[in-house]
């Protein structure tokens, strides 16, 4: 909603806008492109009668700024339908979807058509390194869409990327979220195939070479033609990445048998090199040749939030990562312990994903921490279900903590120089970052 808010602001309308606890990086670029933010839901900043209202899809009814648009008679619509009807006319729409890593794909794919020179437009649920801003209008035909399963609005229960009609498709991999608003895994594949219907013909799908929830998706029709990438060895995937290094920061790119180049960059993890595999094929199909794709991806920043360090005071590293999902908490583990080798990871983790907080990921989050030495549970308010069962079986290394001082004065104790200490959540996480690097200090 951020994003869209940006990029409202930059056709020139002038934008205003409400929601609760907004925190960078978002918050800061709203009030740099001078986007007027209020706290709350209160109806009082929409007495100025605005010409459009943009619902997102946290508000419910009962909401006062919701009951206020509809008992006033304001027009409204959702942040995708107001996309779909404002910008996505007449451009050429590169969606990019999938459980995981989304938003690292969309902003590769939005780095390779810059650094190609076609200056594309962009929406995307984080911020590039590389750009510095979640959202441009950019230069027409090429828009790079951030495209999510997740529902549109109160008022319209289809995923939001069904609006987005891409030209070319992302589907980057596909498991069961969201269970606050998916019953199933069947659900979810619903709405995939509903976006596979609207690629064209001349269109593209980029998909993984093997990926079963996928595979069933597209066996229940597909009309446009795919290209498949896939990590390490094989030789039917249209792209493959094998890797130089043991946490794949150089790799060697493989197109239709054939090298056409190495990437050597920042990011770690085969997740990634899997995610810059997607971006290749998807920008190749937007005109992109395969070697400045690669030229491109070496000087490739990530997004914030993404294993990203955000300091190191006396030899010890801090790490804020967005991973939520056990798939994404493990990926990110597999990622560090490769670069950090035997050096001590601490992990620090909020369940606070609606999903999560709903116990649906419970059993699998032990797997995904096994490669942290330490493990430090934060319970927030609210959780439907018993942390203590992960961390007794994580066993004597794992803790759970009821505040976040509490965990950055165990961690400002006990940790050494030399330690790495990665915080995840899809939040803020009150400030533990910085709170936790002014204590190391």
């Amino acid at each position: 909603m951020g994003g869209l808010a940006l990029l409202a602001r930059e056709l020139g309308h002038r934008v205003t806008g409400q929601d609760r606890q907004v925190y960078p990086p978002m918050s800061t670029q709203l009030e740099a492109a001078g986007i007027a933010l209020h706290e709350g839901y209160d109806t009082a900043p929409m007495q100025i009668e605005p010409d459009c209202v943009v619902i997102g899809n946290a508000l419910s009814r009962g909401n006062p700024a919701v009951e206020y648009v509809l008992e006033w008679g304001l027009n409204y619509t959702s942040g995708a339908q107001w996309l779909a009807d404002h910008l996505l006319p007449g451009r050429w729409v590169l969606g990019i979807t999938g459980t995981h890593g989304k938003t690292t794909t969309a902003s590769m794919v939005a780095w390779i058509l810059e650094y190609a020179k076609l200056q594309p437009g962009f929406l995307i649920g984080g911020v590039p390194e590389n750009f510095g801003v979640s959202a441009r209008l950019g230069d027409a035909p090429f828009l790079v869409v951030e495209a999510d399963e997740y529902d549109t609005a109160f008022f319209d229960k289809r995923s939001k990327f069904v609006h987005y009609r891409p030209r070319t498709a992302v589907l980057n991999n596909l498991e069961f979220d969201h269970a606050d608003i998916f019953p199933d895994l069947a659900a979810i594949q619903r709405q995939f195939h509903h976006l596979v219907r609207t690629v064209p013909g001349n269109g593209l799908l980029v998909r993984p070479f093997d990926d079963p929830a996928l595979d069933e998706v597209l066996a229940q029709g597909c009309w446009t033609p795919a290209e498949t990438f896939q990590n390490g060895g094989g030789d039917s995937a249209t792209w493959q990445g094998r890797a130089l290094t043991p946490d794949a920061s150089r790799f060697d790119v493989i197109c239709e048998g054939s090298v056409v180049g190495r990437v050597e960059w920042e990011l770690a993890g085969q997740h990634n090199r899997a995610n810059a595999l997607a971006a290749l094929a998807a920008a190749r199909h937007a005109g992109v040749p395969a070697a400045v794709g690669v030229e491109a991806l070496s000087t490739f920043r990530n997004a914030k939030r993404r294993m990203e360090r955000r300091g190191e005071v006396g030899g010890i590293v801090v790490y804020d990562d967005f991973a939520h999902h056990p798939t994404a908490i493990a990926a990110t583990l597999e990622a560090l312990r490769a670069r950090v080798g035997d050096a001590s990871i601490r992990a620090v983790l909020e369940p606070r994903s609606n999903t999560m907080r709903l116990g649906v990921h419970a059993d699998r989050l032990v797997e995904s921490l096994t490669l942290a030495d330490q493990v430090l549970l934060f319970e927030p308010e609210g959780l439907a279900w018993d942390l203590e069962t992960v961390a007794q079986r994580l066993g004597t290394h794992a803790a759970i903590y009821s505040s976040v001082e509490a965990i950055v004065d165990d961690l400002v104790r006990s940790s050494r120089p030399g330690d790495h200490i990665l915080v995840m959540s899809n939040g803020a996480f009150d400030g533990i970052h910085k709170k936790l690097l002014t204590a190391l200090a």
